[in-house]
């Protein structure tokens, strides 16, 4: 069973996607007059928090026009763990079509990725800029679209939960020590990893029929009215009522049905 090779990169894309929600943070800089002299792009950088830091201490010649430039944030993936809180069956499948064929897939398996974002600045108040543009849009989550199985068009919502907040000023050393300003938030991806994509040899669900009876005895009772939907999967949306409302029919029951009422039988 192990060795059939499969690569759905989601890993890789939960990365990116993760690293995109930070890669358009600016700070501004304002005179005594309230006026802005000075916008700046944060720059952003997959790595540990340490390796700028050691940029910063090593640096041979810090009296250089550039050595590293502050602010400047960083992000990188530090664990990945089994969620059993949203656990499926784990024998469940599910077809899906690419426009040609009719995939099939097993459920996909929970889990956590956690990340880690370091916010470096040289002035609290550049710190605190970029910290206030991040800190609102989590309460304490922040959902993300990706589009974890390209082959099949499976998009789902990752939430992106914010779980703590840490700061730290290195201020140590003689003068000639540049100091750094560290904020770390600590976040974790509620993403899913789906097994090999097969070709399956049934059929979509095209149509749903549903009968109502007036009594428990299914054999003897009359039945009184039945629901019938044709519904599209590759063409559905939100808001698709999948033509249920015009594939209605009733046998016995001379009221109209409505999806917002119960219809009396």
């Amino acid at each position: 069973m192990l060795g059939t090779y499969y690569y759905h990169e989601i890993i890789r894309k939960t990365i990116v996607t993760f690293g995109t929600l930070f890669n358009s943070i600016s700070i501004r800089h304002d005179d005594s007059a309230g006026n802005t002299y000075s916008e700046l792009k944060v720059p952003l950088a997959y790595g540990p928090s340490q390796k700028f830091l050691a940029r910063l201490e090593q640096q041979a010649d810090l009296n250089k026009p550039v050595g590293i430039t502050l602010p400047r944030m960083s992000f990188e993936m530090n664990n990945v763990s089994y969620d059993s809180s949203r656990k499926t069956g784990i024998t469940q499948t599910f077809k899906a079509s690419d426009g040609n064929n009719i995939k099939k897939v097993f459920m996909p398996v929970p889990y956590n990725i956690g990340f880690e974002l370091n916010i470096l600045a040289k002035l609290n108040d550049d710190a605190l800029q970029i910290v206030e543009q991040i800190l609102p849009y989590f309460q304490p989550s922040f959902n993300l679209t990706v589009d974890l199985v390209k082959s099949i068009g499976e998009k789902r919502d990752i939430p992106i939960v914010l779980d703590s907040i840490n700061f730290q000023d290195d201020y140590e050393g003689d003068f000639s020590t540049r100091r750094a300003l560290i904020y770390t938030l600590g976040f974790t991806a509620k993403t899913y990893l789906f097994g090999p994509v097969a070709e399956s040899s049934e059929g979509l669900i095209k149509k749903v029929q549903i009968d109502y009876a007036a009594d428990t005895d299914t054999k003897n009772s009359k039945r009184e009215v039945r629901y019938t939907v044709t519904p599209d999967p590759v063409d559905a949306g939100p808001d698709d009522d999948f033509g249920f409302s015009e594939s209605t029919s009733f046998f016995s029951d001379s009221k109209s049905y409505s999806p917002t009422r119960q219809t009396d039988i």
